[in-house]
């Protein structure tokens, strides 16, 4: 097992334990009369002289395979020593210096029955619960859930923590920040693995930002981000690039890279100020004060755009598509700027058939209409089609028709007068281009 910071906190734990005496009974000086009571650390003593002897002995061990032996002895035959706690938080610590993560584990859960509040048993157990979850075990949903009750423990548990003896306030302050990134990137993996995106992002942001340059806890913070309902889309673009900045290999910092990428170009409408942002993220570990993404334009602003300053002879030439998320998403002076230059008005188009009847087609004449099977078109033939001419569902037409209404949403146009034009007939005029799709809504 590679050094983490779990391993360091271990680390301290058995310099502490070790470091504490195991002392024979000391007399303690007397109280001076008249004096207030002072608030005394009652330090644990072994009484019996052979228990004593037993744990200073395996303490003393420097080969970690002999002082496995001797802690587990000492357990053994003294399960009620004062200092059953200590010794579990040594061969806690001593497991993992033999690579045995199995009993590193279990010596953590026998530590927990002796001292539930124990931060660095429930540290221990909640890193490696959640990084064996997140390197594929097959009990992984298990691993997750004990990994997010052992974080919510070891949350509550840190109120109470106190500073071990010896150990200086700064040290102390960065062990407990230490401690509360590895719950909270607990709970954050439970959270994001069980679609709780609230909680996922504020938990794993928290653990992020006393490790920021953890790939297994930056890129799953910025899938919380992204994939809540609405998403956050400019802290889960900036830490999606911040993933590919600290990536564990090429390949993968590559796909991450392309992913922010898109999330980008997805929420600015166009990929222009990407490199910017990229850059950015390569040169700060947190995200600069400040930092925004100017958003995609909203469909109210395409259509405007459409049609300001347009002409009617300008927007006779628009495309169906164009037409469609004017009349669908425009207020009504733009509307009713298209609307009135397109009613009444004999059209040729084309477009991908979805319903037939002699009498009646239903119509898909947008790009993003046609790829949903969604008719955006009713067209009402001026007589009945024959049934040697009767169109399949999925077939492509040449069509007119003359536009009598429309429904903004879901939008629908309504034709009259409708005839099929013949295969020899001129290109149609308004063939559907790839249509602007309306932006989401973003935070």
């Amino acid at each position: 097992m590679k050094k983490t910071l779990v391993a360091m906190l271990l680390a301290l734990g058995a310099i502490a334990s070790a470091q504490q005496p195991a002392a024979q009974p000391a007399a303690q000086p007397a109280a001076q009369p008249g004096a207030p009571a002072q608030p005394q650390q009652q330090k644990k003593e072994i009484k019996d002289p052979a228990e004593y002897n037993a744990y200073v002995g395996a303490v003393q061990q420097q080969d970690p395979n002999a002082k496995v032996s001797g802690l587990e002895a000492f357990l053994t035959q003294y399960p009620n020593s004062v200092m059953k706690s200590d010794a579990l938080e040594l061969l806690m610590s001593t497991y993992q210096q033999t690579n045995n993560a199995a009993k590193m584990m279990d010596a953590a859960n026998r530590l927990l029955q002796v001292d539930a509040k124990n931060v660095k048993a429930l540290a221990l157990l909640a890193y490696t619960e959640r990084t064996q979850a997140q390197g594929g075990a097959p009990n992984a949903a298990q691993l997750l859930t004990q990994a997010s009750q052992h974080g919510q423990q070891g949350l509550q548990a840190l109120s109470s923590f106190t500073k071990p003896e010896g150990m200086s306030d700064a040290d102390f302050e960065k062990q407990k920040t230490q401690l509360s990134g590895i719950f909270n990137a607990a709970i954050g993996i439970s959270a994001l693995q069980n679609k709780d995106y609230a909680t996922a992002a504020k938990s794993l942001r928290a653990a992020v930002d006393v490790s920021p340059t953890d790939f297994s806890l930056v890129y799953p913070l910025a899938l919380a981000y992204l994939q809540a309902t609405p998403p956050d889309s400019i802290n889960g673009i900036w830490y999606a690039s911040r993933a590919s900045v600290v990536a564990p290999n090429p390949q993968i910092q590559q796909q991450i890279e392309r992913y922010a990428k898109s999330q980008y170009a997805k929420y600015h409408g166009g990929e222009d100020g990407w490199t910017d942002v990229l850059s950015q993220a390569k040169a700060n570990p947190t995200m600069p004060s400040g930092f925004a993404i100017k958003p995609a334009p909203t469909p109210a602003e395409q259509a405007a755009a459409l049609v300001n300053g347009k002409t009617p002879d300008d927007i006779k030439k628009l495309s169906f598509a164009e037409w469609e998320l004017v009349l669908s998403a425009g207020d009504q002076a733009a509307q009713d700027q298209v609307w009135n230059v397109i009613k009444s008005v004999p059209l040729q188009m084309e477009g991908t058939v979805m319903k037939v009847s002699p009498t009646e087609l239903e119509i898909a004449a947008s790009s993003d209409d046609i790829e949903q099977k969604r008719a955006d078109i009713v067209l009402t033939m001026v007589k009945a089609i024959p049934a040697t001419l009767m169109p399949k569902v999925g077939q492509t037409l040449d069509f007119e028709g003359t536009p009598v209404s429309y429904t903004p949403s879901p939008f629908v146009m309504k034709m009259e007068n409708g005839t099929l034009l013949k295969a020899a007939a001129p290109a149609p005029t308004h063939k559907p281009p790839v249509r602007r799709r309306p932006a989401a809504k973003h935070q």
